[in-house]
């Protein structure tokens, strides 16, 4: 009984912290952070359901992938209010300002967008919305499939930024209340399910459509991770706003991926 109950905060920990959507987080602490952060890609769906949703919608009153591919990339946004796009922007602002972690960490802080920050969400905006375009140019589902995939591994990102051997850089903040709460077997264990049903997924569309749809899950990861270890390294930690370009930068690398080939 515990533990479902510990679940049922997990999830609305995920999606009151992740999302915009009406949940009402019950629990704050250490544990339900550990189980909201599993549930992350969870959340992640749901946000990549809608975005498919509104691409799909765009194509039925009759307008072009372009259009559809905007849609889908404006969906996620909304549903986090930019908080994502501005945890991009402020870490790319704190990367790009080569001073000490704690001038940096203070520009981070600043509700203004640097140059470093304006010019890093151009081009991933772009990259989104031209990728989304050349996937629904192949069609609805291709375009749709990626919107669902690009939305939960993002997510999965951040369960595997909150593992156990990632430390906060703040002690205050939503970064302190999840960093180093996710078990590093427990967090495989969501990439593999993920995976998993990726593959599923993917292979709706044929055997190779498995193999990208991984791939592209992995490579997502992968890079999500050399930034999330730059930042470590740079700011001797993580915050929300890592949390956010960790996000926004796996989705795009998905969606990129799945465009390949």
């Amino acid at each position: 009984m515990r533990r479902t109950r510990t679940r049922l905060d997990g999830i609305r920990f995920a999606f009151g912290t992740l999302t915009v959507l009406p949940v009402h987080v019950s629990r704050w602490d250490r544990e339900a952070a550990r189980s909201g952060m599993l549930a992350a890609p969870l959340a992640g769906l749901v946000v990549g359901l809608c975005a498919a949703a509104a691409g799909g919608a765009a194509l039925l009153a009759g307008a072009g992938p372009l259009l559809a591919a905007v849609a889908s990339a404006a969906v996620p946004a909304v549903l986090t209010r930019g908080l994502h796009l501005d945890g991009l922007a402020d870490t790319a602002d704190g990367l790009g300002s080569g001073k000490p972690a704690e001038d940096a960490l203070r520009i981070m802080k600043q509700s203004d967008i640097g140059p470093f920050g304006v010019i890093t969400l151009l081009f991933v905006l772009l990259a989104q919305v031209a990728a989304l375009h050349e996937l629904y140019g192949e069609g609805w589902a291709y375009g749709a499939a990626a919107a669902a995939l690009s939305g939960t591994v993002a997510r999965l990102a951040l369960t595997l930024a909150s593992r156990a051997s990632v430390p906060a850089a703040r002690p205050e903040g939503l970064g302190a209340v999840v960093a180093g709460t996710v078990p590093g077997r427990a967090a495989l264990g969501v990439v593999a399910l993920v995976g998993c049903a990726a593959a599923g997924a993917g292979a709706l569309s044929g055997p190779y459509g498995a193999v990208r749809h991984v791939l592209a899950v992995l490579v997502g990861l992968v890079v999500a991770e050399v930034l999330l270890r730059r930042c470590v390294r740079r700011f001797g930690g993580v915050t929300g706003d890592v949390f956010g370009a960790v996000a926004e930068t796996a989705a795009t690398v998905v969606l990129v991926v799945l465009t390949l080939g």
